[in-house]
């Protein structure tokens, strides 16, 4: 919750199973900063959805639009919905949750292109996206796969939606974004990204985890980060191996750099 530095538009997203709580949230986001609300009926993790939150949300309509019409009169903030397709494939309702959206006031959607019970299982299908976007007026955003800059254009033209989410495909490549942006701008694809460029960015990224966390959180919150950077480099598992058992942020950092030889 702290947006100091950063640029707009500065979008949080919330979760919860109950209207008034969720109501609450958005107003102390917005209070703090928060120029764009996004609810999430779209997580499927069993520690969310346990707590009928996420996408299981998606089981109880009535309870959709009872949320989302009390956060939408809460806050004067846009807010935004992210969904899945359904709740399971022989329950793929995303069409009348994004109908029952537009008309509590939603702003945009965005549709990962799976079930709940699909987990991240399985490829991501997006004809229920493509439904969804010829059903309503508001923007829809395709999520879901989307691993390439040419991916990202073959979506956008199959579903006729208004953009892309990216998720999983940036963590540990964040530039993704830069290189699909290009990619739709131009129809070139970016140089590959110099390793000082890389250097620099895992450095930054690493600096941020340590001044947000603390040193103990931070150096254990960063392994993760380093190991989905150092997958995008085969044969780096060595390092990769060494950097998650470090304990202070000097010797992860010095590790790092020592590896790219430019620190």
């Amino acid at each position: 919750m702290d947006h100091s530095g950063e640029p707009s538009p500065r979008v949080v997203q919330i979760a919860g199973y109950d209207p008034a709580m969720l109501a609450d949230a958005a107003r102390r986001n917005v209070d703090a900063g928060a120029e764009i609300i996004d609810i999430n009926m779209g997580c499927p993790a069993k520690k969310v959805c346990n707590r009928l939150a996420g996408s299981a949300l998606m089981q109880d309509e009535g309870l959709v639009a009872r949320i989302l019409d009390s956060v939408v009169r809460a806050v004067a903030a846009p807010v935004m919905l992210k969904t899945r397709t359904g709740w399971n494939r022989d329950n793929k309702n995303g069409v009348r949750i994004a109908s029952i959206a537009e008309d509590c006031g939603i702003q945009a959607l965005s549709i990962h292109g799976r079930t709940r019970a699909d987990m991240y299982h399985g490829a991501a299908e997006h004809e229920t996206v493509a439904r969804i976007k010829a059903t309503v007026t508001i923007p829809v955003f395709a999520n879901g796969d989307i691993d390439t800059p040419q991916r990202a254009r073959e979506i956008l033209q199959s579903t006729q939606c208004d953009g892309v989410m990216i998720g999983r495909a940036a963590q540990g490549r964040p530039w993704i974004f830069d290189e699909v942006n290009f990619f739709l701008r131009t129809g070139e694809l970016r140089t590959e990204l110099p390793l000082e460029k890389v250097r620099d960015i895992m450095r930054a990224h690493l600096e941020d985890l340590y001044a947000l966390y603390g040193d103990e959180t931070g150096v254990r919150v960063a392994r993760k980060h380093l190991s989905w950077y150092l997958r995008q480099h085969p044969g780096q598992e060595l390092l990769r191996n060494r950097l998650v058992t470090l304990e202070t942020p000097h010797e992860q950092l010095s590790t790092l750099l020592e590896h790219f030889d430019l620190g």
